[in-house]
């Protein structure tokens, strides 16, 4: 079994978690499958760089980090992440919205159109 990685002396669980539940979030870089989603051969994609997810569990992984379990709806696939592989699309930083200016509108579109878990009716 490969070491793992445990990034030193960073303990994300002494701070509040970064995303809460229900957030808008998008992925920063491509998941493979390691070996721990069910159904999916290892090293097979499972969330592209730029796929939109919304939050639904924070867990803890080595009592150091926060793992967050983010369900991806176009893909139907609900991945475990850390917070460096995610960026939020829900609470940016007020500087970064000012840089957006007209851009913040379809920003804000981005995934509002998918179902939350409600039904349409």
């Amino acid at each position: 079994m490969a070491d793992i990685n445990r990034d030193d002396d960073v303990i994300e669980v002494a701070f509040p978690p970064r995303f809460g539940y229900g957030e808008r979030v998008v992925a920063r870089s491509v998941i493979r499958n390691d070996g721990t989603y069910s159904g999916k051969d290892i090293g097979e994609v499972l969330v592209n760089k730029g796929e939109i997810g919304y939050v639904t569990n924070i867990n803890t992984f080595l009592q150091q980090f926060y793992i967050y379990a983010v369900d991806f709806v176009e893909t139907g696939h609900r991945v475990g992440m850390r917070a460096k592989e995610l960026c939020t699309l829900d609470n940016l930083p007020e500087e970064v919205l000012n840089q957006l200016g007209e851009r913040v509108a379809a920003l804000r579109q981005l995934g509002a159109g998918k179902p939350s878990g409600g039904s349409a009716a």
